[in-house]
């Protein structure tokens, strides 16, 4: 497979009433290539959110849905047309588990659209490329569930607002009375990850190309260092059961890896290890089929009893592109913690699971994971484009992106993750 050098980065109440369940609309999302279908290998079951009665409190607009009986689902999020558009609002849900149909207290879900959004794609390599990308939430991962309500609540005012026309600009009045639009287009995403898929092809060094034909093993371009470490067990894309008809074929590489940024997925807490194969096939569904994504964004993934997962396709010792830090893909990896870590300690195992993948990987490249290094930004809310920024080489998203990812506590552990890599790579 011809390898494609990659220069362009891109890439947060009272109970209801439970009413009569209504019957759910299915339509089904399709992914690249053939339409979803239930089963084995997953689903996703995409519903348009309707106009609710105007929020008591603040008369704001809201969006969502009533409660509603639907087919069973592990995960969900929200998305919307502009993938370039913010929901201005707050998105809470709550479902009703299958096995003990019990309805779930309301909990938030993560709306921030930068924190996580797709590069730009201007040289045709990035996730915007396809043109079927669209603006998201976070994933919510909620456990086997067969109903579910949401709403969402529009801001009123904003920082910058300068008010109506009739009011004058940037009056009090109008900052308080005027509602933030919510992006048009908005549809809940219900996400059956299945029980993974026979069609899983490739293994973690040589994965299958756009033809079927298996790449002869990596060809990565290690250093002569003396400073290595052990490569960890790390779960395969085949292991954890990815169907790869949802990804596209081809492979996009960066020159290297000099740096790591470390995110959490803010989907919640609430998984055993035994269900993240499930969450992560969720994630990856939802990253294709919801939101138009050429594959999972991250390149590897971390759960909570520190197992190390193979993420985007193309080869764990190669220099994948992934679309994880916007500005800052080229030249680094994305590896993600499994849950929402804002306020939650991450534990020491997933600490240690990151620091067990950035001396491996880092170690291809002759890279000190205790160090610090140049990276040239492509262009984000942070750094303009063309500016050379120092950071950590295990540095966080916030460190190249204004976003509060991967999670203050998690964040604050980052210092033990570099001295502990290092330590694995024997300096």
């Amino acid at each position: 497979m011809r390898r494609i050098p990659a220069s362009v980065i891109g890439v947060a109440c009272a109970t209801a009433l439970v009413l009569p369940l209504a019957p759910s609309a299915v339509a089904a999302t399709a992914g690249p290539g053939q339409p979803a279908e239930s089963g084995t290998t997953g689903s996703t079951e995409s519903l348009p959110l309707q106009p609710l009665d105007p929020d008591r409190a603040s008369g704001a607009a809201t969006f969502g849905l009533t409660p509603r009986s639907v087919r069973n689902f592990s995960l969900l999020g929200v998305v919307w047309d502009d993938p370039a558009a913010e929901l201005h609002g707050q998105v809470q849900v709550r479902t009703r588990g299958a096995r003990t149909g019990s309805w779930s207290d309301w909990r938030d879900v993560e709306a921030r659209n930068a924190d996580h959004a797709a590069d730009p794609g201007t040289s045709g390599t990035g996730e915007r490329a396809s043109g079927r990308v669209r603006g998201a939430t976070a994933p919510l991962w909620v456990g086997d569930s067969d109903g579910v309500e949401i709403r969402v609540l529009a801001e009123s005012g904003g920082p910058g607002h300068t008010g109506t026309a009739a009011e004058g600009p940037g009056s009090a009045e109008a900052a308080e009375s005027t509602v933030l639009p919510l992006p048009s287009g908005m549809r809940l995403e219900l996400i059956d990850p299945g029980e993974g898929s026979a069609s899983a092809a490739g293994t973690a060094d040589g994965p299958a190309d756009g033809t079927g034909v298996r790449r002869k093993g990596a060809v990565t371009r290690q250093r002569a260092n003396p400073y290595t470490a052990p490569r960890p067990d790390i779960v395969t894309r085949a292991d954890w059961g990815a169907d790869e008809s949802l990804r596209e074929k081809g492979f996009v590489y960066t020159d290297e890896v000099g740096a790591a940024f470390v995110h959490h997925t803010a989907s919640g807490n609430d998984y055993t290890c035994e269900e993240v194969p499930s969450l992560i096939r969720g994630i990856y569904r939802y990253h294709t089929e919801s939101m138009g994504w050429r594959d999972l964004g991250y390149n590897f993934l971390v759960d909570k009893c520190g197992k190390v997962y193979e993420g985007r396709a193309g080869g764990v010792a190669e220099p994948v592109l992934g679309a994880h830090t916007l500005g800052f893909n080229s030249h680094s990896m994305g590896v993600a913690v499994l849950g929402t870590y804002s306020s939650t300690d991450p534990s020491d195992a997933a600490v240690k699971g990151v620091a067990r993948l950035a001396a491996w990987k880092l170690g291809l490249y002759g890279v000190d994971p205790g160090a610090e290094t140049y990276l040239t930004s492509e262009g984000g809310n942070l750094y303009t484009k063309g500016t050379r920024v120092r950071l950590n080489v295990i540095s966080g998203h916030r460190d190249g992106f204004n976003t509060v990812c991967p999670g203050g506590k998690l964040y604050d552990q980052l210092g033990t993750a570099r001295s502990t890599a290092a330590g694995y790579q024997g300096r």
